[in-house]
């Protein structure tokens, strides 16, 4: 298709927007496909009424109370869901007294709070605040907290999780968005703790159904590997954002990990952009093909009226969403950016529990209205 236009526009895509116009992306594949703007005299997030399902939504995930919280025997809590990913909350406060081994998919733990180790087939992972541990599906693996308080967000991934490759990265290197070096694997220990007359329980799931199996030893056994499969991990203070200092780059560009029909981003830290034309926030755009979730980490949500970290918002295909009218008229006072978010887009339709939707903020989509 060729590009046209139509009366009053930008040369450039976020940049020098014409007076009294917001600019809105309709785009395809996720940022990736053809794209357009429109340039509006409103906000498209100037609503005044919402029904049915398809609404901003927002989420306190800090008042979910998995079983694991005050049962070590407990597991984690499935809050949204398709048949692509499982997002789900732990809050392990004890050592988990049985292994895990997930036979649906890969796993992604990202630990919000929290300081512990990981017994794996593999050996073993120190975890602290910010971490990403990317565990391989049917890997034997138990969760051993040092800290009273710990909060993992868990994204299962069916089949595989994979980071972007090499022509993905293109012109940005093979060294971006971290180096590969950066990573840590587990480290194999001389001999795992044998746990003398314990029951050596593996709990392993297989389409959302839970077996167990017991061994009279401890059966993370291994005295050595080898291979390209293996759990690992990297913290965000270790992943390095792409920025310009012209224009306001789209989600795509902090791509962290990619799955069967979903990307996982990270948002960091960064300094805005310097160019005094340049759009500083998000650009509205109305999700043409994907659902938006953001896990808030640390910080401070320049872009989010009252969003604090531990919360989460759900952003529906076909549904605007944008800066908050407070940021977009304070952006240009900003110098840098200080949050840590985590960005899960799915293709499919996300799916809320019951659970997640028992400390929903059901006036979030209020909060676009001007004070």
């Amino acid at each position: 298709m060729y590009l046209y236009h139509q009366g009053k526009h930008t040369r450039q895509a976020h940049v020098g927007l014409p007076e009294g116009t917001f600019e809105e992306e309709h785009g395809r594949e996720g940022f990736f496909g053809p794209v357009s703007h429109l340039y509006r005299r409103h906000p498209p997030t100037d609503w005044t009424q919402f029904d049915g399902p398809l609404r901003p939504r927002a989420f306190d995930f800090n008042d979910v109370q998995p079983v694991d919280r005050s049962d070590p025997r407990g597991g984690r809590l499935r809050l949204f869901y398709n048949d692509d990913i499982v997002v789900s909350i732990s809050r392990r406060g004890e050592t988990m007294p049985y292994y895990f081994r997930n036979g649906d998919g890969d796993e992604i733990l990202f630990v919000h709070e929290g300081e512990g180790r990981i017994e794996t087939d593999y050996g073993e992972l120190q975890y602290e605040k910010g971490d990403y541990i990317v565990m391989p599906r049917v890997t034997t693996y138990r969760i051993l907290p040092s800290t009273e308080e710990n909060f993992f967000l868990i994204i299962e991934a069916y089949p595989k999780v994979s980071v972007p490759t090499t022509e993905q990265k293109g012109l940005i290197g093979i060294h971006a968005l971290f180096d590969k070096s950066a990573i840590t694997i587990p480290l194999l220990p001389e001999q795992y703790e044998e746990r003398a007359g314990v029951d050596h329980e593996i709990v392993v799931q297989r389409d959302g159904v839970l077996s167990s199996v017991v061994y009279p030893f401890n059966p993370l056994d291994a005295v050595g590997w080898k291979g390209d499969c293996y759990p690992w991990k990297i913290n965000v203070r270790d992943i390095r954002p792409v920025m310009s200092h012209r224009v306001h780059l789209p989600p795509p560009a902090h791509t962290t990990f990619m799955m069967n029909n979903a990307v996982v981003c990270t948002f960091l830290p960064r300094p805005m952009e310097e160019d005094e034309d340049a759009l500083k926030l998000p650009f509205y755009h109305r999700n043409a093909d994907y659902d938006e979730v953001l896990f808030y980490h640390a910080g401070d949500f320049f872009s989010r009226d009252n969003i604090k970290p531990g919360m989460v918002t759900l952003h529906p295909t076909g549904m605007h969403h944008g800066p908050h009218p407070k940021a977009l008229a304070n952006m240009h006072k900003i110098k840098r950016t200080d949050e840590i978010a985590v960005m899960l887009d799915t293709y499919n339709t996300l799916h809320v529990a019951p659970e997640a939707e028992a400390v929903e903020w059901k006036e979030y989509w209020e909060s676009w209205k001007k004070k």
